[in-house]
């Protein structure tokens, strides 16, 4: 497996992977897919500030994760709101697991404090998934999101990045100003290692 950072020539494969999840399950709980030049712009925004990265097998994408704001007050801009999806197929191979992995370390080199995780319940793998990465549940949301003829319940799961909250902590470095870090070509190739 290979990670890498995302770009917009990965869009149609992400809108790809990402279909399912949004017309089947209330995982997400965005109502329509996306195209390809939505998901294109979304990248595009995203990677000034935050990490975006594919996971490739043999030439192809098969998951995608990203880090996006968590609120939009000022005050927020040291926490982290993650995102991850594999193609259904290639679920339960570690593809997710090395996708957070990357993003967390990334994140953490960037100055973020902390990471959370949403999740629409019931979901017992991706509750574990975020256990098994050190994540703690830290809210519940009872019938917070109606989808699929239903309403869901919705935890909050929270990592902390570094070594504990600075006392003046300074802005996070934008991703945009990562990318030709050899740092980050450390963290992908090492992730990528871990993952075969």
């Amino acid at each position: 497996m290979d990670l890498r950072i995302a770009t917009r020539s990965d869009a149609e494969a992400i809108a790809s992977i990402y279909r399912p999840y949004v017309e089947e399950t209330a995982i997400t709980f965005e109502e329509t897919p996306p195209d390809a030049e939505t998901i294109a712009d979304r990248i595009a925004d995203t990677v000034e500030t935050y990490p975006w990265f594919v996971a490739e097998r043999d030439g192809e994408v098969v998951g995608y994760a990203y880090g996006g704001k968590l609120r939009k007050r000022a005050a927020y801009r040291w926490v982290v709101e993650l995102s991850v999806y594999v193609d259904r197929e290639r679920r339960r191979t570690g593809v997710g697991s090395a996708l957070y992995r990357a993003l967390l370390s990334t994140l953490e080199q960037q100055g973020f404090q902390s990471a959370y995780g949403v999740v629409t319940l019931p979901n017992p793998e991706s509750v574990a998934f975020h256990e098994e990465l050190g994540f703690e549940r830290t809210a519940f949301l009872p019938e917070s999101g109606y989808k699929l003829g239903e309403w869901h319940d919705v935890a909050w799961f929270e990592r902390a990045l570094g070594e504990g909250r600075p006392e003046n902590p300074t802005d996070p470095t934008p991703f945009s100003a990562c990318r030709d870090a050899a740092w980050l070509d450390t963290i992908l190739a090492d992730v990528s290692a871990g993952a075969e």
